[in-house]
This record gives structure tokens, C-alpha cells and sequence, in this order.
């Protein structure tokens, strides 16, 4: 004990793992955290260099680098934080992203090993070397830090990297976390993805291999995008350049300062980032920073449309003078009051959006929302079955006569909604009715039998002018050749002007069945009088049945 009975805090190193060294589970993080120190130090480029080989890589940057002070009382000093005395903005004006200090420890979470190198203008560089391994020998013998020194930096391991370094931090990770291998393709998409202040402010790049990240490295999605809806007008060029072919472009409005915009793509399938587990969602960004990502799983509507969409929203007033990250730096706290506010505002934006999707969904003649009410289900099912048979019509970009054809296509679409199903009616009642008549073996009149034998009749001669040998019916028997009005004789045959009954429904309704089942299209009147009369049919059968 002190003799003069002051005491002082001494730290284990064991904290590095409670505070987050082995929290980090995204390369995204890891190279977020060291891409953001570069961004907090002015820097206005950022190279990293892969070298799968080797199972190593490099980052890189032009900041304005470290000192010994700074190295020691800054980088290494856990919890740090630059904005203690009140600033939040760089010397070069940018906001700080880095806040509680303790996002270096991602660095720690990717490698056995990494080696910091840092110099100031004119300055020597200055750094360490961490090996996980003598950290975890440290821990487990509970050192604290003062007991713990770097090892020396051997500055020949970073070669090219250190020519015409004038000023500014170099990383060195070697033997990289069976995790954090990934292909360079798979990289530049991840970067430009969750990178962006690096593909929207001029200033600032990131070079992968010596190769700039840019929105072409996001192609392929924007391709594969057919709607988007920015919030609160945000500019960005990648929606404003890159998805410019957009089927549809709308505009939505949020509460607060909020921006950012959702797109929806062709097929959910599109938002894989090539052969990963990983998809591309709607994120949420603060300071141009990735603070959470695929924020709708906070709240989840349980609509398909959900798993089309991706996008970004940018909300920086979620950094303010309360710290509302969690430590581990991939997302934010769940119950802070303002953070819940914005779920909440957010759910109901997404809500219209889903909505709005279907609607313009259906008006390319494409599968929309199971859930949506614009459509009744069976409305719903008939314009799927439509949108299928009518894509193998679809014409050639270079046709001229394409987008007539595809005006035709459009004009059928509402009546194929109704003939369709009103098809599928006539198909199911007919043919229950028939399996009452075999199961219940009842015989058929005189005229039944004469009506049978006359459309027997007309096939065989139809199938002589076709020159057609197969069967075409799979039943033979005289019923199969019998439509609703004949059949409704057979079993529910009443006089027509007294009492309701089948054959009376069925006499109504053959000219306008008759009509579907040749593919005319319908007008509305007619439509309406034969749904009603095949409400009363399908009571009829299903009492019948019953």
C-alpha cells in the first residue's frame, strides 16, 4: 500500500478483450475504422494493398501522420477521444467520425499481427509492432500495459510503401483471420458499398491494389435496380448518375434531417455480393460512416418486398453530445430514445414504399406484394400467370415495333386478370360436376346423349382437317363432351321459371363462358353479371358436393 495512502487505477490488459478486441466480426469494420482515422486526419488518399499470397495486406494513407507524443498519448492510449475539448471537426473542417477511442481495437481483430508506422511532415516515422499472440500471453498472465512494450517496427517489411511517403500512417496485417480472406472483386464492392464519402467527396479517395474504388465497382447493382426513391432530396451520384435507367424515380419525405434513398432491384438474388453469405441491405450512415447495417431487421415488416430492397440513409444528427454507438462500433444503442424515434419515423416511409413498390410492380407486369390490397388474391395469382405467358412475347430491344407490341401487352393485362381466372372457374365447376355425375353413376337423357355424340362429331371432323391422329380429350366418355349447361341438367334440373336451380344459372351464364373460353375480352357489365352468376353456381355445387 502507498505510504502516503494515494491511490490509482492500473488497467490489465485483459480490458483490450472486454472493450472489443475480439468483438469485431465484419472486415468492413476493421477497414472501416482504419479508413475513418484516415479520414479524421485530413488524409486524401487511402491505398490497401492485398497480397493473397502472403495472407497479408497494407493500408495506407496521406494524413498528417503521428509522433512519438502522439503515437504513445494518442493511438495507443484506449479510449481516447479527439473530441474531449469540444472540437468535432478536423483541421481540414471534416466532422470526426472516430469518437470513443476504442475503434483501434478492431485493428487487433483481423490478424495475428500488425505493425503501425507513422510520421509527421518532416518528421521520422515512429510505431509498433502487436503480436496477438504475446498480447494473449500477457493477458493470461493479467500484465498491465506498462508491463507490456511494442515490439520494434522492422520499416524494411514495408518496401514500396514507404516511398514518397512524405507524411501519414501505414499498417502492416499479416497472417490474416481465416474470415477476412476475400476476393479483390468482393473488396472493391464491400468499400464502395459502405465507403461513401470516399465516392461523394472529391477530396477523398480509396485505392484497392492501385485500383480507385468508384461506382463502377457497383455496376453490376445498379443494373440490376429498377426503382428508387430518395429521401428528403439527397444528392448522391450514384443515383443521380449510375441509375439513371431507372424504371421508375420517386421522391419521399421524412421527418427531421434526415436523407438517403431505397432502391429495389429485379430479383432478391441480385443483392448477394457475389458468392458470399453477405447481402447488400439498407444501411445506416452517420458522418458518411456505416453505423448499422440492413437497419430494416429493426423493423421488419414480414413483407417480401423487404428482401428487393437496399439503399442508405444518412442521419448525422445521431451524432450529438450523447454517445449513442455501441462498443463495438457495428451498431447502435437499441433503446436510445431519439435512435427509436427515428425506427419508428423510418417504419412508416418503408411502409409507403412497399406500398408504392407493388403498385409499380404491377404496372410492369412483374410478381409484387402477396400482402399488397391493390390487388385481390386472385387477381393477384391471374396477373402472375399473365406476366409469365406474356414475357415469351416480348420482342428484341432492336425491334421497332417492340414497344407497340408492349403497349398491346399493357392494354391486356387487367382483362387477363379477370378471363384468367374466370377461366380457371369454368375448368374446376365443370369438371367437379362431372365427377359427381361418374360417382354417382347417373345416367344421361336422351338429349344429353344426342348433344354428346354431336360435338364427338365435330372434334373428328376438326381433327381430319388438322390431320391430327392423337386423342386430344383424356376422357372419352359422353360427359367430357357435355359444357356446365348440359351437366346442370343432369343434376339439378328444376323448371327454370319457377325456382332457382343450376340449370338456370347455367343458362345465364354460357354466352358470356362461352365468350371467355374463346378469349374475347369482356366488358365491365358483362363481367360483373357473370361473377354474380357464378357465385350462385358455386353455392349450387358445393352444396351439391356437400
Amino acid at each position: 500500500m502507498p505510504e502516503d495512502n494515494s491511490f490509482t487505477f492500473k488497467i490489465s490488459l485483459s480490458v483490450l478483450d472486454h472493450l472489443g478486441r475480439h468483438l469485431y466480426r465484419s472486415f468492413a469494420t476493421v477497414l472501416g475504422e482504419a479508413i475513418s482515422n484516415a479520414w479524421d486526419a485530413d488524409a486524401k488518399n487511402v491505398w490497401i494493398y492485398v497480397d493473397n499470397g502472403k495472407n497479408s495486406f497494407f493500408i495506407k494513407d496521406d494524413g498528417v501522420g503521428m509522433n512519438a507524443d502522439d503515437f504513445q498519448n494518442k493511438f495507443l492510449k484506449v479510449g481516447y477521444t479527439k473530441r474531449k475539448s469540444g472540437k468535432h471537426t478536423s483541421d481540414g473542417g471534416r466532422p470526426f467520425i472516430g469518437r470513443k477511442g476504442i475503434g483501434k481495437l478492431a485493428l487487433l481483430s483481423c490478424s495475428k499481427k500488425i505493425t503501425i508506422i507513422s510520421k509527421v511532415k518532416g518528421g521520422a516515422y515512429v510505431g509498433g509492432t502487436i503480436d496477438n499472440k504475446g498480447l494473449d500471453t500477457a493477458i493470461t498472465q493479467d500484465l498491465i500495459p506498462d508491463d507490456y512494450p511494442l515490439g520494434t517496427p522492422q520499416l524494411g517489411a514495408f518496401g514500396k510503401h514507404r516511398q514518397n511517403h512524405k507524411h501519414g500512417t501505414v499498417i502492416y496485417f499479416q497472417e490474416l483471420h481465416a474470415g477476412i480472406k476475400n476476393s479483390l472483386k468482393f473488396m472493391r464492392k464491400t468499400i464502395a458499398l459502405y465507403f461513401k464519402f470516399s465516392l461523394i467527396d472529391d477530396s477523398f479517395n480509396i485505392y484497392l491494389n492501385d485500383e480507385i474504388i468508384s461506382h463502377k465497382d457497383l455496376a453490376d447493382l445498379a443494373d440490376a435496380t429498377e426503382f428508387a426513391w430518395v429521401i428528403n432530396g439527397l444528392d448522391d451520384p450514384y443515383v443521380e448518375k449510375h441509375l439513371a435507367n431507372l424504371k421508375n424515380k420517386k421522391s419521399m419525405t421524412m421527418k427531421g434531417t434526415i436523407k438517403g434513398f431505397v432502391a429495389s432491384v429485379v430479383k432478391p438474388s441480385k443483392l448477394s455480393i457475389f458468392t458470399t453469405d453477405e447481402r447488400v441491405g439498407v444501411d445506416l450512415f452517420v458522418n458518411g460512416r456505416l453505423r448499422e447495417a440492413n437497419i430494416l431487421k429493426h423493423i421488419p415488416t414480414a413483407r417480401i418486398p423487404e428482401s428487393y430492397f437496399y439503399g442508405q440513409i444518412h442521419y448525422d444528427d445521431l451524432d450529438d453530445t450523447e454517445d449513442r454507438f455501441t462498443s463495438s462500433r457495428e451498431g447502435v444503442v437499441a433503446d436510445d430514445p431519439k435512435y427509436a424515434k427515428f425506427l419508428d419515423d423510418l417504419r412508416g416511409t418503408i411502409g409507403k414504399i412497399i406500398d408504392e413498390w407493388d403498385d409499380l410492380r404491377i404496372k410492369s407486369r412483374e410478381d409484387g406484394d402477396p400482402e399488397g390490397k391493390k390487388l385481390t388474391r386472385r387477381e393477384r395469382k391471374s396477373s402472375e400467370l399473365f406476366n409469365t405467358v406474356s414475357s415469351d412475347f416480348q420482342l428484341p430491344r432492336s425491334s421497332k415495333n417492340r414497344d407497340k407490341v408492349e403497349g398491346w401487352v399493357d392494354e391486356l393485362a387487367v382483362d387477363a386478370r379477370f378471363n384468367f381466372s374466370s377461366y380457371a372457374e369454368c375448368f374446376i365447376s365443370e369438371n367437379l360436376v362431372r365427377k359427381f355425375i361418374s360417382d354417382k353413376q347417373l345416367p344421361l337423357s336422351k338429349e344429353a346423349k344426342e348433344e354428346s355424340e354431336k360435338w364427338k362429331g365435330v372434334e373428328d371432323q376438326n381433327k381430319k382437317k388438322g390431320n391430327i391422329s392423337i386423342d386430344i380429350r383424356k376422357m372419352k366418355n359422353d360427359i367430357s363432351y357435355l359444357d356446365m349447361d348440359d351437366l346442370a341438367n343432369m343434376v339439378d334440373k328444376k323448371d327454370k321459371n319457377k325456382e332457382a336451380c343450376l340449370s338456370r344459372d347455367a343458362g345465364e351464364y354460357k354466352p358470356i363462358r362461352d365468350a371467355v373460353a374463346h378469349t374475347a375480352r369482356l366488358t365491365d357489365t358483362a363481367k360483373n353479371r357473370l361473377t354474380t352468376v357464378y357465385e350462385n353456381i358455386k353455392a349450387r355445387i358445393k352444396t351439391l358436393l356437400s
